[in-house]
């Protein structure tokens, strides 16, 4: 059967809203960017796992086994997560997590006007480029600047601003030079 797009949006929003005011409520802005995070690392892991994914809107198992499944893998998440990812695995709408996602990240530039700007380095960054960052990704809003510090990239940075991905980081740039070397058939030398 065919969805209307316009109900899937509307879905899409009602579920974020929840969200976003579940966990507000619970815990103010660190609640919510709690969960943000968290939803992202639960996108990676379905984009990861499909037998996770099509299990969570398959069908084939019960609204309740598929409620059980959320809680029992996602017992270390936000309760207000759980249970709006519940409320989407009974109904087969786990699918809809990555636009409940964006739809969630325009609600906190919205709802608590920021913008999170989400740093991966391989060391820690100092004052100066905390700054940097902050300043450089000003999009009108308050920027609220979340660091993970990845040694596995070498060097470099590699930023997300609102959807906006910049992968600068030294393990990319060897990817790519690998890349264009393999790919290269003009005989190897000058």
């Amino acid at each position: 059967m065919a969805t209307n797009r316009l109900v899937v949006k509307e879905e899409v929003a009602v579920y974020a809203s929840v969200l976003f005011d579940a966990a507000h409520t619970a815990g103010g802005q660190e609640a919510v960017l709690e969960v943000r995070e968290q939803m992202g690392e639960i996108i990676r892991l379905m984009r990861a796992d499909l037998e996770l994914t099509q299990s969570l809107s398959n069908p084939d198992f019960t609204p309740a086994q598929r409620k059980e499944l959320v809680e029992g893998t996602f017992a270390d998440c936000h309760l207000a997560l759980r249970e709006v990812l519940a409320v989407m695995a009974e109904r087969g709408h786990a699918d809809l997590l990555p636009r409940v996602f964006d739809a969630y990240r325009e609600l906190l530039g919205d709802k608590l006007g920021i913008c999170v700007v989400d740093v991966t380095t391989a060391v820690p960054l100092d004052d100066g480029l905390r700054q940097l960052i902050t300043e450089k990704a000003d999009l009108g809003r308050r920027a609220v600047l979340r660091e993970r510090i990845d040694a596995s990239i070498l060097g470099g940075i590699i930023m997300d601003v609102d959807g906006n991905y910049i992968d600068a980081s030294m393990i990319s740039q060897l990817n790519r030079a690998r890349n264009v070397l393999k790919d290269t058939t003009d005989g190897g030398e000058c």
